[in-house]
């Protein structure tokens, strides 16, 4: 096996203070990468000296972004398990068993004094080796309901932070006392000046748009539905009964569609094939989502952790289309949450082959006062501030100007 290898900054700053040091692990996708980065940089900035120290698997996102953003990070062999192949398992376990050592080792000589975890397989062995050297574990979980890794640390966990209050229920009983509602860290929505956002993205300043994003990557799923949906504007297969085969030249809204880079040139061409709808603005991806998420009033999404939360602290409304394969079936769930709190609408992936897509589109922009229901309804939800707030509940494990030992002693 190669050896496990600790990257220190060369940039200075937060990462080479004399202060505590904390860590945090988390990761394989960046639904957990991210929201580990943003706590790391809010208590980076509440307590000045305290060094960050990010544990992740070699097979995550976490193996590019880590030394691209010049962190502090520990990358170990770690790997989820394999359901369906049980002979994989063996060398599962044998990762399992060389990231613990490797991770304990490295606690031994840096000596955190505090231990944040986002989820992920890649967050398993420092949680794993905090428990049993008695470093305060916190817990941060981004989804409705739990991944295994979470639900398995919260037994030791001192705090467990959710976004979903909905989460606590699939929690050991015996940690429920322990769950703090806090939201996911996010990047905390900014004014955004509206008509050059518009300017900028090439979209009319008199159409409300409707944001669709799959994710970094985009969607293939997501994207031959919103194609289905065009088409069925562009034809008239959309449109109530009366007026069905009639084209909709100009529907009340227009598309600014993040298709993910490998996708763009199909969706184009496909665009093109319909007229090239001017409508409709296709992008591989957005640099900035707040400018994307600050002129938004709907948008068409997955239903990810990270991205709920930017559409609930934004105040935007949403149809949510799950990922019918995500693990436990959580995106499924974090939609079917925030439907009933009547802040999204839930549509399964299977109805994005007919005009379903369109026909609710269309439903709820010429329903203002229902988009706006759906908007204060996210935003009550939502929790702009989370990586704040989460931070300051952190600093009471370190140690302090008061209290040499801290409380997590």
């Amino acid at each position: 096996m190669t050896a496990v290898m600790v990257e220190r900054s060369r940039s200075g700053g937060a990462g080479s203070g004399a202060g505590p040091v904390v860590v945090f692990s988390g990761g394989g996708t960046g639904g957990h990468l991210y929201p580990a980065l943003a706590l790391a940089g809010a208590l980076e900035s509440a307590v000045p000296g305290l060094t960050s120290l990010f544990v992740g698997a070699r097979r995550g996102l976490e193996a590019r972004v880590l030394p691209q953003r010049e962190k502090d990070h520990l990358l170990v062999p770690v790997e989820g398990f394999k359901r369906d192949r049980l002979l994989a398992n063996v060398r599962v376990l044998m990762n399992l068993g060389i990231s613990f050592v490797s991770v304990l080792r490295v606690f031994l000589v840096r000596r955190p004094r505090l231990v944040v975890v986002t989820g992920g397989y890649a967050a398993g062995p420092a949680g794993l080796v905090a428990s049993l050297l008695r470093i305060p574990l916190v817990v941060q979980e981004q989804n409705a309901v739990p991944g295994v890794t979470a639900r398995w640390l919260a037994r030791f966990a001192r705090e467990i932070h959710v976004a979903f209050p909905e989460a606590a229920h699939h929690l050991p009983a015996a940690a429920r006392n322990r769950v703090r509602v806090s939201g996911n860290p996010i990047e905390p929505p900014t004014p955004v000046d509206r008509g050059e956002a518009l300017t900028d993205f090439g979209l009319d300043p008199t159409l409300p748009v409707v944001l669709v994003v799959g994710g970094s990557q985009g969607s293939l799923a997501l994207n031959k539905g919103v194609m289905t949906a065009v088409t069925a504007a562009v034809e008239g297969g959309g449109m109530p009964e009366s007026k069905r085969g009639e084209p909709l030249p100009a529907p009340p809204f227009q598309l600014l569609w993040s298709t993910g880079p490998a996708h763009i040139q199909g969706v184009e061409e496909g665009l093109r094939a319909l007229g090239s709808p001017r409508w409709v603005r296709p992008v591989a991806y957005i640099d900035g989502m707040g400018r994307a998420l600050g002129i938004a009033s709907l948008a068409v999404s997955r239903a990810g952790a990270m991205a709920t939360s930017e559409f609930l602290a934004w105040g935007i409304p949403a149809i949510l289309v799950p990922l019918p394969t995500a693990a436990a079936d959580h995106q499924t769930k974090n939609a079917a949450a925030l439907e009933e709190a009547g802040a999204a609408v839930l549509l399964p992936e299977d109805r994005l082959e007919g005009n379903d897509l369109l026909r609710r589109i269309l439903t709820l922009m010429e329903a203002p006062s229902r988009l706006a229901q759906m908007a204060e309804a996210a935003r009550d939800r939502g929790r702009p501030d989370a990586a704040r707030e989460i931070a300051r509940t952190l600093e009471r494990f370190l140690p302090s100007s008061h209290s040499p030992q801290g409380e997590g002693s």
